[in-house]
């Protein structure tokens, strides 16, 4: 714990950024959900009570589903593939955009308190905003249409989201600040994507970008996406059974 509040203090800009990132990502979810609350005229409130042991119940899972990360042979080691969406991605479609945020956020912050960071919060920051272009995008569209063609939708425009966001945010922002973060020019990083797949041309961020991260975003997503679509109609009625022991 020690460790991490010190870690907080030395990349005091990177925490700063993780907060407004969120609290961007928190405020377009309430209001969009709100919008869409105020169309369907449902009454009922985006946080209420009831919904805080579930989300708290699906960020836990998340949490776990971190610490099982495997690379892919077409991207550099310090790429590797976790499935902890998959447990965000339902939870978003039974209780909403806000609550997807919510469990993405509660995920990292267990994440930190369990295994800290190492890699002074950038590495975290991509995995929530990541996560979130997933997360956001299929669950808004699914609180628009919700039927099992809606849903199938919803996934896709998820995984074109994550894919193409993660890809020019990796370009832009995380490539650039872990150069930064490890005193490495970039030129070396983007030549470990050389040495791993033969598409990466040689000090070329744009193929680097294009043959190992936007593979890789297309095929988490893909399998989050499909692994949702088989499992939530089946959890369904118990997801809504907790939901309902919960209020009492």
């Amino acid at each position: 714990m020690n460790n991490l509040f010190e870690t907080i203090t030395q990349n005091a800009l990177y925490v700063l950024e993780f907060a407004v990132v969120i609290l961007a990502l928190f405020a377009a979810s309430y209001i969009t959900e709100k919008l869409i609350k105020k169309k369907t005229g449902s009454t009922e409130r985006i946080l209420a009570t009831r919904k805080i042991a579930m989300i708290g119940m699906f960020s836990a899972i998340a949490a776990v589903l971190m610490f099982f990360e495997f690379p892919l042979p077409f991207a550099p080691s310090f790429y590797e593939v976790d499935l902890s969406e998959l447990p965000i991605l339902v939870g978003s479609f039974a209780f909403g955009p806000v609550a997807g945020v919510m469990m993405e956020f509660v995920k990292i912050v267990l994440k930190l308190l369990l295994k800290g960071t190492s890699t002074a919060f950038v590495g975290d920051l991509a995995n929530f905003v990541i996560g979130c272009s997933l997360i956001l995008p299929a669950s808004i569209l699914y609180q628009i249409l919700k039927t099992k063609k809606g849903a199938v939708l919803s996934c896709i425009l998820g995984c074109f989201c994550m894919t193409l966001f993660g890809t020019a945010f990796n370009a832009v922002y995380l490539l650039p600040a872990f150069s930064k973060l490890y005193g490495m020019s970039l030129d070396t990083i983007l030549a470990i994507g050389t040495e791993v797949n033969p598409f990466v041309k040689e000090a070329n961020i744009i193929s680097f970008v294009c043959f190992c991260v936007a593979p890789l975003n297309l095929l988490k997503s893909s399998v989050v996406s499909i692994f949702t679509l088989l499992i939530y109609k089946p959890l369904s009625p118990i997801i809504k059974t907790g939901h309902r022991i919960v209020s009492k």
